[in-house]
C-alpha cells in the first residue's frame, strides 16, 4: 500500500479514537459471574452468598488495612485501580438452569470468570460451560471430589473436597479410640446427587481402610417427602456414629424423622450441607447439642487473626449472620479469582487461568485456617485444612485438629 498524508491523518484519527478505549480499558470495571440458588428451597444459601461476595468486593474495591490480597489500596492495581462489578445469576438449584445462566454470563453479560455454585450437580455444568468459553471458573464451596477429576484447565477449587473432609472425621475418630472412647460402628445417610454419593464413596473407603465397620448405608431420594423407612434402618443399625450428607431440607426432615421415632445415636458426625446451616438449627437446633460437623472456616481463628473478625462483622452487617463453611468459602472464592485477575494484568480467560495457575497465597493472608491457597495441575489446592466443629450452646466450636481445637469433643452428644 502506498502511504499517502491521507492515510497517515487517517491512522492517527483511528490512533486518537482508539487512546480513550484503551484507557477507559485500563481503569474499566472487572465484570465476574456469581453463581447461585436464588429462588427455590435452597435460596437463603444464595442470599447468604450475595452478602459474602458483597463483602469481598467491597474489600476489593475500597481501602482497608487487612492483610488480605487486595484489601489495601482501591480496586485492583494490575489494571490501573479497576473496580469488580458482581453480576448474579439464578441456577435454582438446576444443572440445565446453571448451564443455561453460565452460557448467558459468558455470552451476554461479557464476564471474565465465574464463581459459583454451592450444589455440587451444578458445578459440573457450568464448570463444562466455562471450559468451552475458556473462561476461568472457581469451584468456591462445592465438594465433590470428582470435580477437580474431569481433565478441564478453567477449573480451579481453593476449599477442600469431601475425601479431604472425610479422611479429618476419620482421623478424629482414631484419635478418639485412642483415648479410649468406643468408635467401631458407623452408619451412612447420604442424598442421591453427586454431593451425597461421592461423599458416601468417600466414607466407605476411609471406613474399609481403617478398620471401621459399616452397618447401614443408606442412599436417599434428595428432596424425598418422607424419610421414616430410612430412619427405621438406621435405627436397626444402631451405629456408634450417624454420618449424614444432606442439604438443608433434608436434614431439618431427618432430625425431625429421628425424634418422632425415638432414634438417637451416640453421636453424629456430619458432611457440612444443612449442618452448617442457621435455617436448620433455626428448626431443630434444640435436638442437636453436641453434633459434629466438618467444615473449613473456624471463627475461634479471630483470636488469633483479628482481621477475621474485623472482616466477619463487616459480613454480619450485611447478612445478619456469622460467616459460617460456606460463606467464608464464598468470600475466599472471589479474593482468589480477583488475586489472579490483578496479576494477570488482564481481562483474557487464558491470562487469568495462568495466574490462577502460580497462585501461592499463604495461609495466614486468608480468613481460612489453611496453610496456603496453591493449585495442583487438575485445579484443587490440596492445602486447605478441614476442621471439625461441634454444636455447644448454641454455637460452632473447633474441636479437630489439635491444633485448631479451642475445645475437647463432648462425647456422646446430649
Amino acid at each position: 500500500m502506498t502511504i499517502t498524508r491521507r492515510n497517515v491523518l487517517l491512522g492517527a484519527t483511528a490512533a486518537a479514537a482508539l487512546a480513550p478505549i484503551a484507557a477507559r480499558a485500563q481503569t474499566s470495571e472487572v465484570v465476574i459471574g456469581v453463581i447461585y440458588p436464588l429462588s427455590g428451597a435452597s435460596a437463603q444459601i444464595g442470599v447468604d452468598a450475595q452478602k459474602a461476595f458483597e463483602t469481598a468486593a467491597d474489600i476489593i474495591n475500597k481501602n482497608y488495612d487487612f492483610e488480605l490480597p487486595l484489601a489495601k489500596g482501591e480496586g485492583l492495581s494490575g489494571l490501573g485501580g479497576a473496580k469488580v462489578r458482581l453480576v448474579f445469576a439464578d441456577h435454582q438449584a438446576d444443572p440445565q438452569k446453571g448451564r443455561a445462566e453460565a452460557e448467558r454470563l459468558i455470552t451476554q453479560e461479557k464476564v471474565c470468570a465465574i464463581v459459583g455454585t454451592y450444589q455440587s450437580a451444578v458445578a459440573v455444568t457450568v464448570s463444562q460451560i466455562c471450559e468451552r468459553y475458556q473462561i476461568p471458573f472457581i469451584s468456591a464451596d462445592n465438594s465433590s471430589p470428582s470435580l477437580h477429576r474431569r481433565g478441564l484447565k478453567f477449573y480451579f477449587r481453593a476449599a477442600p473436597h469431601d475425601e479431604m473432609f472425610s479422611t479429618a472425621m476419620f482421623d478424629f475418630f482414631d484419635a478418639m479410640k485412642k483415648k479410649g472412647t468406643k468408635i467401631d460402628t458407623l452408619s451412612l445417610f447420604h442424598e442421591d446427587t453427586i454431593f451425597g454419593t461421592d461423599s458416601g464413596n468417600a466414607q466407605t473407603k476411609l471406613a474399609r481402610e481403617r478398620g471401621y465397620k459399616i452397618v447401614a448405608d443408606i442412599k436417599y431420594r434428595a428432596n424425598s417427602p418422607s424419610l421414616s423407612a430410612e430412619v427405621q434402618q438406621l435405627k436397626a443399625g444402631n451405629a456408634d456414629v450417624l454420618m449424614p450428607s444432606s442439604y438443608t431440607t433434608d436434614g431439618i426432615l431427618l432430625v425431625k424423622t429421628m425424634a418422632e421415632l425415638g432414634y438417637k445415636p451416640p453421636a453424629i458426625v456430619a458432611q457440612d450441607a444443612g449442618f452448617s446451616e442457621k435455617a436448620l438449627y433455626d428448626a431443630v437446633g434444640d435436638k442437636l447439642e453436641g453434633v459434629i460437623s466438618r467444615g473449613s472456616f473456624s471463627l475461634d481463628l479471630a483470636a488469633k487473626r483479628p482481621m477475621v473478625g474485623k472482616i466477619n462483622a463487616m459480613y454480619k452487617e450485611k447478612s445478619g449472620k456469622d460467616f459460617n463453611d460456606y460463606s467464608s468459602r464464598q468470600f475466599m472464592g472471589l479474593i482468589v479469582m480477583a488475586d489472579a485477575i490483578n496479576r494477570a494484568k488482564s481481562t483474557d480467560g487464558e491470562k487469568i487461568r495462568e495466574a490462577l495457575v502460580a497462585t501461592d497465597m499463604p495461609g495466614e493472608t486468608t480468613i481460612m485456617p489453611w496453610k496456603r491457597v496453591k493449585f495442583d495441575d487438575m485445579g484443587q489446592n490440596n492445602d486447605a485444612d478441614p476442621v471439625l466443629l461441634q454444636y455447644v450452646g448454641g454455637k460452632f466450636v473447633t474441636i479437630f485438629p489439635p491444633q485448631a481445637a479451642v475445645a475437647e469433643a463432648v462425647w456422646p452428644m446430649k
